[in-house]
C-alpha cells in the first residue's frame, strides 16, 4: 500500500532499479528489455496482460512518448541512489524520523510503536490505512456471519438488470451485462472480501479486467445509488 502523493513515482523507479542494483542486468539499456521488471513495460519494448501502464505514465507526461521520455529520465537519476531502506515500508517509526528519533523521545520499546512494513507513507496514513482495514475486516466477518456470500450477490444482481446468472457469468459486453457483471465483482471484492483472482477464476477472466470491472461497478452502484445492505 503506498502513499501516491509522496512515494509512488519514487517506489517505481526503486522497484525497477532492482535488477540493476543486484547485477542481473549490465546497465539502463540491458534493463530496458529485461522481461522480469516491469520497467520493460513501460518503456514500451515488452506488454503484459497483467501490468497497466499508463495509470504510470500518466505521471510523467500527458503523451505515452513524452511520458517515456521523462521516465527514463527519472529512473536514470536514480542509479546512483543505490539501496534506500525508507522505501521498503516502515509507517510510523520512519514517519517520527527513524529509530534513533523514536529511542530520544523517552519510548521504551520501538515494537509498541504502530508501523506496518506493507504500508509506505507518512504516519498519518499508515494509521488511517491500518484503520480502515480492521473496519473492513469487521465488515466482512459480520456479512458473512449475517449469511452473505457470492450467491447473495448473484441473485441480488440479476434481480436488478433483470437478467439471468448466466448473463453475468457470460463475456457479452452488452451494456447491461457488462454492469451487471462489474456490480457482481465490486460486491464480491469491496463487501465480502474476495480477492481479485478469486473472482477472476470464477468468471473465466483475466485480473486486470476483474480490476476494470470493479471500478465499473462502484460507478454503477454511485450513479444508481445501489447499495449492497439495506
Amino acid at each position: 500500500m503506498c502513499q501516491e502523493d509522496a512515494y509512488l513515482k519514487e517506489l517505481v523507479r526503486y522497484i525497477h532499479l532492482n535488477p540493476l542494483r543486484a547485477g542481473m542486468v549490465p546497465n539502463l539499456r540491458g534493463l530496458n528489455t529485461y522481461r522480469y521488471c516491469g520497467h520493460s513495460a513501460l518503456m514500451g519494448k515488452r506488454e503484459f496482460e497483467w501490468q497497466e501502464t499508463g495509470y504510470v505514465l500518466s505521471y510523467f507526461g500527458k503523451t505515452v512518448s513524452n511520458a517515456r521520455t521523462s521516465y527514463y529520465e527519472y529512473v536514470k537519476e536514480g542509479v546512483r541512489q543505490g539501496r534506500r531502506p525508507e522505501l521498503v515500508g516502515g509507517g510510523l517509526i520512519r514517519g517520527l524520523g527513524g529509530r534513533d528519533v523514536v529511542k530520544k523521545s523517552g519510548l521504551k520499546s520501538i515494537g509498541r510503536v504502530k508501523g506496518d512494513d506493507r504500508i509506505l507513507g507518512d504516519s498519518e496514513f499508515v494509521l488511517q490505512v491500518l484503520k480502515e482495514a480492521d473496519e473492513k475486516l469487521d465488515r466482512y466477518y459480520e456479512l458473512k456471519r449475517l449469511g452473505y456470500t457470492l450467491q447473495t450477490i448473484e441473485e441480488r444482481v440479476c434481480n436488478i438488470f433483470d437478467l439471468s446468472a448466466g448473463d453475468i457469468y457470460s463475456k457479452s459486453r452488452e451494456k447491461a451485462k457488462a454492469e451487471a457483471r462489474g456490480l457482481f465483482c465490486y460486491w464480491a471484492v469491496r463487501e465480502l472480501g474476495y480477492s481479485m483472482l478469486e473472482i477472476a477464476g470464477r468468471l473465466g477472466m483475466s485480473q486486470p479486467g476483474v480490476v476494470y470491472a470493479v471500478r465499473r461497478g462502484e460507478r454503477v452502484a454511485n450513479e444508481r445509488a445501489i447499495k449492497f445492505t439495506d
